[in-house]
């Protein structure tokens, strides 16, 4: 997978951070996660109304697997997520895609009962979210195996989520469908769960609005000043929130 000019220049504005090699168990380099090149990014979070402020640490890889890295979609999700935060204690939160988990993160720092998901065939990104979970000392927090398209025992036997947090998700048109099939299997285990859904427009021609009807799901946009993601630099990230990015919440359509 090829991410475009557009992105890599995005990566390289927030790259304030020092990539340090970290040696496997034996003191060698080595094909394993602890052997890449592994940074620590650090987010602050601050609430304009309340003045409440909230600080995480996220461990990035450099490695091909895009999933990675903290894009600015999963710094808008983690936002909204910090501005919902009086709504957030003891729902139970499963998040697609997860890689570094920074929404997933902010959910549990504030009261949620957390799930962290990617797919089955990128174990390296799971391991970024165990290894997001112990850099914020968070120990309940599950992380799972989920491939987008498959209905394995991991998915069907998840209980019920309240909300389902996917941050750039839609990066590739082929996975579209199997992105949204899981998110309408899961909110068909509850009708009234919500997708939390970030996402960065990269051509006109691309849409889910057919897919959501083909799933009967609806969808509702949030435009991104009503939670103060539309800045230049979201929680002290030099992650800008308004480079063509869309927060919109998906819920099964109603009759």
């Amino acid at each position: 997978m090829v991410r475009t000019r557009e992105d890599r220049w995005l990566f390289q504005i927030g790259s304030h951070r020092k990539f340090f090699a970290i040696m496997d168990e034996s003191g060698e380099k080595g094909d394993s996660y602890n052997s890449k090149r592994v940074c620590t990014r650090h987010f602050t979070f601050s609430d304009t109304r309340t003045h409440d402020t909230l600080s995480v640490c996220i461990p990035e890889v450099l490695d091909p697997q895009y999933g990675m890295y903290v894009w600015p979609c999963a710094a808008v999700l983690a936002q909204y997520i910090w501005y919902s935060q009086h709504k957030i204690p003891n729902l139970t939160i499963l998040e697609l895609g997860a890689g570094t988990a920074l929404p997933g993160i902010i959910a549990a720092k504030c009261g949620a009962l957390v799930t962290l998901s990617d797919s089955e065939n990128l174990p390296y990104c799971l391991q970024n979210c165990h290894a997001s979970c112990k850099a914020n000392n968070l120990t309940n927090v599950n992380v799972l195996g989920v491939t987008w398209g498959s209905f394995t025992p991991n998915l069907i036997n998840l209980n019920p989520q309240d909300v389902i947090l996917a941050s750039d998700c839609f990066y590739d048109p082929k996975d579209f469908d199997d992105v949204i099939a899981a998110i309408a299997y899961l909110i068909s285990k509850n009708p009234k769960a919500e997708c939390w859904c970030t996402y960065q427009v990269r051509s006109s021609d691309w849409s889910i609005e057919h897919l959501l009807h083909k799933w009967d799901l609806d969808f509702t946009s949030v435009p991104l000043s009503e939670f103060d993601a539309d800045s230049s630099c979201i929680a002290d990230s030099n992650l800008p929130g308004n480079h063509t990015i869309q927060m919109f919440i998906i819920k099964q359509k109603t009759n």
